[in-house]
């Protein structure tokens, strides 16, 4: 795919995206500016990445740290970077205090590495708790039935402050299912919120992407993680 066909795709992706955005706010009895938009920008080059922040994206996500790392240096710096990909333990150290949030932290492991890390560097690392809602074997994240046990025990980790929780239902034929999904992680995002924590601060609900974030919405996200929905489909092999 060619930069100027790239370019071209977003474009005309984007303002669609936006209008569903805005329906999918109003009837969730929300405004549009309640729900942030995270261009998921794995595979997409840095002049592209460049030109959706130029349009209007004010965060971006990617998946993999050595490619974040490749792109880093070429980014503009107005928007705000996540990390959204699974993240191995040694790879903590390079992409802590690179990015403004790591969105996928999967065990209570990771998180006291993020901490150890964080603390060195002298700062905070804000995180989200990745939740395995389907509770599939070949993905991380915590189970819904441990993961308040597993937030206690975060909660007293220096060097990290949980901001929400994040998850990649599984794939469902039956759109009750994908809506059961949804509304099953926004209660747990309601209960832990109630909870009040110290240092748990449940500000983001993460998730919904290409193929399902009008749902996400409805049901209460207010972090969409967009890739192929914004970019087109692009070789993962790269």
């Amino acid at each position: 795919m060619t930069e100027k066909s790239s370019i071209s795709i977003f474009d005309e992706n984007y303002k669609r995206i936006e209008e569903r955005i805005f329906e999918a706010a109003i009837k969730s009895g929300r405004k549009r500016e309640d729900i942030i938009l995270l261009a998921a920008t794995k595979t997409v080059p840095a002049n592209v990445i460049n030109h959706a922040i130029q349009s209007g994206i004010s965060y971006i996500g990617e998946n993999r740290v050595q490619e974040f790392l490749s792109k880093e240096a070429e980014l503009l710096d107005t928007a705000h970077r996540h990390f959204i990909g699974h993240l191995q333990s040694n790879k903590a150290k390079d992409i802590v205090g690179r990015v403004e949030m790591i969105q996928s932290v999967h065990s209570v492991k990771l998180a006291k590495i993020i901490g150890e890390i964080s603390l060195k560097k002298d700062i905070v690392t804000d995180i989200l708790l990745e939740i395995n809602i389907g509770e599939e074997e070949n993905k991380s994240g915590f189970f819904k039935d441990n993961v308040t046990e597993a937030i206690f025990e975060i909660s007293k980790i220096k060097g990290i402050c949980v901001k929400g929780i994040m998850s990649i239902p599984p794939i469902c034929e039956k759109r009750a299912q994908l809506i059961n999904n949804f509304e099953e992680l926004y209660k747990l995002f309601i209960d832990i919120k109630a909870k009040k924590i110290d240092n748990i601060n449940m500000d983001y609900l993460s998730m919904g992407m290409s193929g399902d974030f009008y749902e996400a919405i409805l049901s209460g996200s207010n972090i969409i993680r967009l890739g192929t929905a914004l970019f087109g489909q692009r070789d993962y092999n790269i």
